[in-house]
């Protein structure tokens, strides 16, 4: 069975960076696209990122464009969220997640509906302080 571990959360104030990590127990971890999505208290899970196969193709929500960076590494089964200029409205618990279907290692595609996400880790909190 697939694990996931996400990692990095922690308090921050507002404007400052963290980096989290997803640990990957998967034999074909190269074939999944991979996600992120983070949840407030009283509030659905959100697609916050995305990332292909490839690591070509990566998505991002309007809400972190621009201030979010998503990447992985096939050879370390390793998937890190880059997140810099912290807002408090960021604050929620994060959450890697792996695509439900294997695609082919070279795809540019990943998708960005929390429902094409079928394994998550057990998240990680964030909080952003004002």
């Amino acid at each position: 069975q697939v694990q996931l571990v996400e990692s990095g959360g922690g308090l921050v104030q507002a404007g400052g960076s963290l980096r989290l990590s997803c640990a990957v127990s998967d034999r074909t971890f190269s074939n999944y696209a991979m996600g992120w999505f983070r949840q407030a208290p009283g509030k659905e899970r959100e697609f916050v990122a995305s990332i292909s196969t490839s690591g070509r193709g990566t998505y991002y929500a309007d809400s972190v464009k621009g201030r979010f960076t998503i990447s992985r590494d096939n050879a370390k089964n390793t998937m890190t969220l880059e997140m810099n200029s912290l807002k408090p409205e960021d604050t929620a618990a994060y959450y890697c997640a792996r695509d439900r279907i294997s695609r082919d290692s070279n795809s540019d595609y990943a998708p960005t509906f929390r429902n094409y996400y079928d394994n998550w880790g057990q998240g990680t909190q964030v909080t952003v302080s004002s």
